[in-house]
């Protein structure tokens, strides 16, 4: 498939492109700078500005069939990226008829009354733009969506192996996440789903395929 990531310059956008690339898809690489270097004639960088309107993101997704939105400010602007970029991707993706959507939020934030635990109490305010953002994809788009929902992530080797619809957070090594990210896009039973993670015993694919 030809794919877009938007944010591809992130840690987990740049890890996202390779895998994406080793799966056999053509990408486009999302960001706001266009000059990004590749080493991959399977990869094209192109400006996704998310302070851009949905106009002009549409004009530079081209013939991309699927799209993850794996942007994020760290903080720094969670209203006009983490939750309004969204959703202008979302709203540029729809005037290209562009179905397939895959997201990367945060664990249990469609779930207010979670954020309370230890574990979220830092990251409310990214938790509220997740939450929007992902209901937002939920009940005003048509887009057949998955919404990927790890914990903390970790700079830690990848096992391939996670649970699903967990019931307490924890940890995430980035490659698991960006190995789930890439085989959602292989499995429609994915789609239409929101599905908590974290490092775990069954093997990605198969986790993902058993929903």
């Amino acid at each position: 498939m030809k794919v877009l990531v938007v944010g591809a310059n992130g840690r987990v956008g740049s890890l996202l492109v390779d895998k994406l690339v080793q799966n056999g898809h053509f990408v486009y690489a999302g960001s706001r700078r266009e000059n990004l270097a590749s080493h991959s004639s399977d990869v094209r960088h192109v400006r996704i500005d998310l302070l851009a309107s949905p106009e002009e993101m549409a004009e530079n997704m081209f013939d991309a069939e699927a799209i993850f939105f794996v942007a994020g400010s760290r903080g720094k602007d969670l209203l006009k990226i983490d939750l309004n970029g969204a959703v202008k991707v979302m709203r540029a993706a729809e005037s290209k008829n562009i179905k397939r959507f895959i997201m990367l939020s945060s664990v249990f934030s469609l779930d207010q009354d979670r954020w309370n635990e230890s574990f979220l109490k830092d990251i409310t305010d990214y938790n509220i733009a997740k939450h929007f953002a992902d209901q937002w994809l939920i009940h005003h788009t048509k887009l057949d969506y998955t919404i990927i929902q790890p914990g903390v992530l970790r700079e830690i080797p990848g096992s391939g192996k996670i649970n699903v619809n967990i019931d307490y957070p924890a940890e995430n090594a980035i490659e698991n996440v960006v190995d789930t990210l890439a085989q959602s896009l292989q499995e429609p039973a994915t789609i239409g789903k929101v599905i908590t993670m974290s490092d775990g015993i069954t093997p990605i694919k198969d986790a993902l395929r058993n929903l």
